[in-house]
């Protein structure tokens, strides 16, 4: 006896049938290729992860419009609100997912880059909590492409690290500390937020030099001047959102600065112990 198939199910059988595509996959979780005409060749090594949203209502309108011709813009992965990993470029390849971006000397982000768009409709459409089972996608997606490539926990950024005056991807209210204990990318715990001085967009002092000197440290791109224009402004917050999201409001504090004083010293911390980890167990050379 035959019954009719509810839409609910026929999407369940559609996820589960994997279409043919044009390349094999490169991570095991992946459920799904889907083939992205934007991407070109890479011009430098991978040595960085950079995490999204996609900022749109709907994750399969997000996909297409990361595999459509015209767009210019693309990611390698994307991973569902219910787990669902697709693949749309392969690691080998630059996708276009950075745009006008930069961190440290390096500007061209795409070319060392693996991108991951998270679904989420983002901040202008209601920015809600991202689900256990997508973060769980996220880590055992990061986690494998660690087994592949050479990534530093500093280089596992937000999109919003490498373009603070454009982006706020992924945000606030990503757990980048999950992510941390599960052997994902960098995180220290936040400083308290408490009284003391605050400097703010316009206000000119010396330890606002300080502040900027550190921030172009880690990566993000400023001049110090002492002076707190529109980029240190961006780029204290996009920090705010990445490490200290409790308050995101791109005020230079006491909070602020401890907590950047505190990611410095573990980034150098970690690059000490890879290059002392290198020295006592070299890779062997290929004969």
């Amino acid at each position: 006896m035959s019954r009719q198939i509810s839409p609910r199910e026929h999407e369940w059988f559609e996820r589960m049938v994997v279409p043919v595509s044009q390349f094999p996959p490169d991570s095991f979780v992946v459920a799904e290729v889907r083939s992205s005409p934007n991407f070109g060749e890479r011009k430098s090594k991978i040595d960085m992860l950079l995490l999204h949203y996609t900022g749109m209502p709907d994750a399969g309108a997000a996909v297409k419009y990361l595999c459509s011709v015209g767009t210019e813009v693309s990611a390698h992965y994307v991973v569902l609100e219910d787990g669902h990993v697709i693949q749309c470029v392969p690691e080998a390849y630059r996708a276009w997912h950075a745009g006008q971006s930069s961190w440290g000397a390096e500007t061209d982000i795409n070319s060392c880059s693996i991108g991951i768009e998270i679904a989420n409709p983002g901040h202008d459409l209601g920015y809600p909590e991202f689900p256990r089972r997508q973060i769980a996608a996220v880590i055992a997606l990061c986690r494998g492409i660690f087994t592949r490539h050479e990534i530093p926990p500093d280089r596992v950024l937000a999109h919003s690290d490498v373009a603070p005056g454009r982006k706020r991807d992924p945000g606030e209210k990503f757990p980048w500390r999950l992510l941390h204990e599960s052997g994902i990318g960098l995180w220290v715990k936040p400083a308290p937020i408490v009284a003391g001085p605050i400097f703010a967009l316009g206000d000119r002092d010396p330890a606002i030099e300080e502040l900027q000197r550190l921030l172009a440290r880690f990566g993000y791109g400023m001049s110090p001047s002492s002076y707190l224009d529109g980029t240190t402004r961006d780029a204290i917050a996009a920090f705010q959102r990445h490490f200290r999201p409790l308050k995101v409001d791109g005020v230079f504090d006491v909070s602020t600065l401890e907590t950047l004083r505190s990611v410095l010293a573990a980034r150098d911390q970690a690059r000490a112990q890879a290059t002392a980890e290198k020295v006592l167990y070299p890779q062997p050379v290929n004969s």
